[in-house]
């Protein structure tokens, strides 16, 4: 990749980039948001609108925060010890670090996928029905069983595993284990779904079936994704986002950033001179 030009494979992946309505309602607000890990600024007065049902892409180098903004969403950061963050994010309007809210709730809302597929040590079946039966979204065996089939429908992974649901969700590909902690995460009806790079650890034909399965998603989903892949981005989010040492440098429609960016810091990362 060269200064002038991105390379032929990422221009040819922004086909989709522009498919989204710029008037759209946003999903996700923050509003001037600091985090501080002790002493430690990791985030400085980051403002964001992430809007419904698209893939909004955050790209950085690494340490640039942009992990960090994405746990904020759904509260995460609340497990570190330390970490104590600042200013505003509301979902749908109501502020989800407002002290009456119910982080449980709103984890079901604002789902999660890690960079490490990480299934619980259940079978197939416990790792997508456990969600549904502890928020009680199922009223009986039956019902339970046609969320589990649904969500590993739209995980894409239901024909490939139908037959051996008792069977550990650790015993499948390392490919299989993400679908699986996608349709875990899906069998809660969540309005959010966050993906902290979902395809790291993945070879690149599971990596294009996430990538695949993301764009299928979107229809009814509001998902934000981290990657260090520029290419990915490209290939999957509508709008994007460059994060570079814990600050927003600019957000815009995919096809925008990578082939006309406005700050010379976005040209600088996506032309390859750091990162």
């Amino acid at each position: 990749m060269n200064d002038a030009s991105m390379s032929a494979e990422m221009t040819a992946n922004l086909s989709k980039s522009l498919d989204f309505d710029q008037a759209a309602k946003p999903k996700v607000v923050a509003k001037d948001v600091n985090v501080f890990y002790g002493e430690k600024q990791a985030l400085f007065d980051v403002s964001i609108d992430i809007v419904e049902k698209s893939v909004t892409a955050f790209i950085g180098p690494s340490g640039c925060g942009k992990s960090t903004f994405l746990r904020c969403i759904n509260r995460m950061n609340d497990t570190i010890e330390g970490c104590v963050v600042k200013g505003g994010i509301s979902l749908d309007g109501d502020d989800i670090y407002a002290p009456s809210l119910d982080v449980v709730e709103l984890r079901a809302r604002v789902g999660m996928v890690f960079q490490k597929p990480n299934p619980f040590p259940k079978s197939i079946y416990e790792n997508v029905s456990y969600g549904p039966r502890i928020h009680g979204l199922a009223r009986g065996k039956t019902e339970l069983d046609e969320i589990v089939e649904s969500s590993l429908k739209r995980a894409g992974l239901w024909e490939e595993v139908k037959d051996r649901l008792n069977e550990p969700g650790t015993g499948l590909s390392g490919g299989q284990q993400q679908r699986l902690c996608i349709a875990r995460a899906i069998a809660v009806s969540p309005e959010v779904i966050l993906m902290d790079e979902p395809c790291s650890a993945l070879d690149p034909i599971a990596t294009a079936r996430i990538e695949e399965l993301i764009d299928e998603l979107r229809a009814n989903f509001t998902i934000i994704i981290v990657t260090h892949s520029m290419q990915q981005a490209a290939r999957v989010s509508q709008r994007t986002a460059f994060f570079h040492l814990g600050i927003l440098v600019e957000l815009g429609a995919t096809e925008q950033i990578f082939t006309n960016p406005s700050d010379k810091r976005t040209q600088d990362y996506i032309t390859g001179r750091f990162g």
